[in-house]
Formats: structure tokens, C-alpha cells, sequence
């Protein structure tokens, strides 16, 4: 019961809720798919993007809570899969990272324009210490990590508010790269 409910915690059902179970994640982590988002090189089609996070709310807001902001790259191929690498500091003042291989994109939800829904998965590190127990599943700083967004996008740039579990709300910006 325990792990169920650290599972829950850490948002791992969101997915489940948005429908990205079943055949789109059997999809993006086919055979052969999984370990695409471990590859550096860009293909045609790739779009780079670089993040930026200037607020995060806290669904409870702590004294210890300090200022959250997030820099990343992020690599979309041309089939809407995902994958980054973020540098941020987390609500308790330490650096830390989010390596995400997998993810996907899903643009124009509901037949509007610009609107999409995306998720990521992959490591996080930096909660060490005594904030250790504030995520789930952590081991020495490491955890899984699931996020899932929605947001706009119009002509590259988009926004994008990410649920971080059951912790808050964070509020992205996005810029295209090149290409």
C-alpha cells in the first residue's frame, strides 16, 4: 500500500488520466523507440527548443520554500516524441536536474490551433538530505519523475503551465532554437 501510495504522490497516474496509457505509451516505448530519446543526433524534422521557468506555485506553500526557476533544452522529433535535460532549483534551494528520454507532444487537442498536451519521464536529481522524503521514490537524491502539460504554442514559442505531482504548478516558457 505503501508504494501505491508514493506512486500516486508522484503523479505517476497522471498519464492514466490525460489517455496517454495503452497504445501512444506502448507506442513510444516500442522496441527500439525507448532508448531514441538517449540519442544525441538531430534528424530532419527536429525542432529544439530552450526553456525557461520563472514561477512555480505550491499547492501547500511552506516557510522553507524557496524561489523555483528552471532553464532546459528540449528535442522534439517530427513524430511528437520528447526528450531534455533541465537545470533548475528546486523549492528548497537545491540544484537539480530532470533528464527526461521519454515523452510526446500532442498538438491541436480538440481541433484547436496551438493547444497541446504533452508528458515527459525520466530521472530527477537533487532532493538530498532532509528534503529527501519530499518526492517520491527517492534514493540518494534520484527519483522517477512524470510530468505532464498543457499548453499554446504559436509559431515556435509556446507556453505551458507542468503539474509537478501533488507539490504545484509551474509556469514554462518556451523558445525555438534554429533549424
Amino acid at each position: 500500500m505503501d508504494f501505491l501510495k508514493r506512486c500516486r504522490q508522484s503523479g505517476a497516474v497522471i498519464p492514466l488520466c490525460l489517455g496517454l496509457s495503452g497504445p501512444a505509451l506502448a507506442d513510444t516505448l516500442a522496441a527500439g523507440s525507448w532508448k531514441d530519446g538517449f540519442s544525441l543526433d538531430l534528424r530532419e524534422g527536429d525542432r529544439l527548443s530552450l526553456m525557461y521557468s520563472p514561477f512555480t506555485h505550491h499547492f501547500d506553500a511552506s516557510p522553507e520554500h524557496r524561489y523555483v526557476w528552471l532553464v532546459g533544452l528540449e528535442r522534439e522529433r517530427a513524430d511528437h516524441r520528447l526528450s531534455g535535460v533541465t537545470y533548475f532549483s528546486n523549492s528548497f534551494g537545491q540544484p537539480s536536474t530532470y533528464i527526461y528520454p521519454w515523452g510526446r507532444n500532442y498538438p491541436n487537442i480538440g481541433g484547436v490551433e496551438g493547444l497541446f498536451v504533452k508528458w515527459s519521464a525520466g530521472l530527477l536529481y537533487g532532493y538530498v538530505d532532509q528534503y529527501e522524503d519530499k518526492v517520491p521514490l527517492n534514493v540518494n537524491g534520484f527519483s522517477p519523475a512524470i510530468i505532464p502539460s498543457i499548453g499554446y504554442e504559436r509559431a515556435g514559442y509556446s507556453t505551458q503551465i507542468n503539474l509537478l505531482g501533488t507539490a504545484g504548478l509551474m509556469w514554462q516558457i518556451s523558445v525555438p532554437l534554429g533549424r
